[in-house]
């Protein structure tokens, strides 16, 4: 496994569990020292499964030596944005590494969210230039992208259907024979393209549906219309409608970043995704909207901003992990912080938060921090959050979730 956090530990594991031997390199040495030590990093690995590999004969490694052992390499490496546009970079990095310790017939997959044209048109051309083999004849070469879900308690990598798309008929056969020792069920893909397209598909998917619910809860302000009252009864419908949830703002690895990957890939075509354009717009407003809304709650009760100790519940991307990556609370933060409030936050797995340059203070009791507010923003419904306690505190609530109720509670 090349690439050992949040997709790659999981999927590691999972082999592992199956019978198969492993090893994971990765370039982060606090990363493979703490795995070689029995610690895991990553929220749906415990260490007691690390520590049950390691003792079993896994090692993680710095040493791209470790590589030319495998008879199968999967690379999970990150695929996010550097100033707003796709930064493939880890995925150039690794494959090079790959391709200089391939052997012949070993099998590479890429996991890694990608544009249509990935595989074909940046991997193999690397990993053959590298390694001096050809792909779909001296080595196999696959499509998979992942699919973890972190913190999901009900689909994992073995109940969670496998896309697998490869360059050749034989490639993706060997591909089916990889996954299928430990996913439950597989698709095969036409080819890579398809299933490059499909991961971003599935994600650009939820961005446009979450920035209509979005949008819906901004009209319902406008129009003084109770918004989740809404929700609630539309998901009774059992059929043509799919339930989504409006929210601060769209966090995580893949749905802000992926429908990037597809805009470009679509400007280099020529073609324009006018739906993806206006949902940007709509999600990128979110945080503004939190932050107006607050300056605007504290207004009518005569609170000035500036001044003003905002306390932020919950900075995760999701509930019950500890994950900020791409979170609404970093905007939500940086947009009070200029308006001259105090900002702190609490959030049980999140250890430090740095906003604009400087770490956000952390608090570590939230019922203490609530009764020294003058509001308090929930901006993630982690379950450690009681719903009675929080309205108990008396203190200005904004619940961008829907899951308070009282008279100090004010919804999205």
């Amino acid at each position: 496994m090349v690439g050992l956090g949040y997709v790659g530990l999981p999927l590691l594991a999972r082999a592992f569990e199956s019978g198969m031997s492993t090893a994971g390199f990765d370039v982060s040495e606090a990363v493979v020292e703490g795995l070689n030590a029995g610690r895991s990093h990553v929220t749906d690995v415990p260490d007691s499964a690390v520590a049950d590999m390691a003792a079993a004969g896994f090692r993680a490694s710095t040493d791209p030596a470790v590589i030319s052992e495998a008879e199968t390499v999967v690379l999970c490496v990150p695929t996010g944005l550097a100033e707003g546009v796709p930064d493939l970079s880890a995925v150039r990095a690794a494959v090079r590494t790959v391709g200089e310790q391939l052997r012949p017939n070993t099998l590479v997959v890429l996991e890694s969210t990608s544009y249509p044209g990935t595989t074909e048109e940046l991997v193999r051309p690397l990993l053959e230039r590298a390694s001096g083999l050809v792909a779909g004849e001296e080595f196999h070469l696959v499509y998979s992208p992942e699919r973890i879900d972190p913190g999901n308690e009900f689909f994992g990598v073995r109940n969670t259907p496998k896309i697998v798309g490869g360059i050749t008929p034989l490639c993706a056969k060997h591909g089916v024979a990889f996954y299928g020792r430990f996913v439950d069920t597989l698709v095969v893909s036409r080819g890579t393209r398809e299933a490059e397209m499909a991961k971003l598909l599935e994600n650009t998917y939820r961005y446009v549906n979450i920035a209509l619910v979005n949008e819906v809860a901004l009209f319902c302000d406008r129009t003084d219309i109770d918004v989740w009252d809404v929700l609630h009864c539309a998901g009774t419908k059992p059929f043509g409608y799919a339930p989504f949830q409006p929210g601060p703002g769209v966090g995580g690895h893949c749905i802000p970043v992926d429908p990037v990957y597809l805009e470009t890939m679509a400007d280099g075509a020529g073609f324009s995704f006018r739906t993806l354009a206006a949902a940007r717009a709509v999600n990128a407003r979110m945080p503004e909207y939190v932050v107006a809304r607050t300056e605007r709650l504290l207004r009518d009760r005569e609170q000035p901003v500036e001044g003003a100790r905002v306390l932020l519940l919950g900075v995760s991307y999701k509930p019950d992990i500890a994950d900020t990556r791409e979170s609404p609370a970093y905007p939500v933060a940086s947009g009070l912080l200029r308006s001259g409030a105090d900002v702190v936050y609490h959030d049980p797995g999140v250890r430090a938060l740095e906003v604009d340059g400087r770490e956000l203070p952390r608090v570590d009791s939230a019922e203490e921090a609530l009764r020294a507010a003058d509001i308090a923003i929930l901006l993630q419904d982690h379950s450690c959050y009681d719903p009675v306690r929080l309205v108990a505190s008396r203190c200005l609530l904004l619940d961008t979730r829907g899951k308070l109720a009282g008279e100090n509670v004010r919804h999205l």
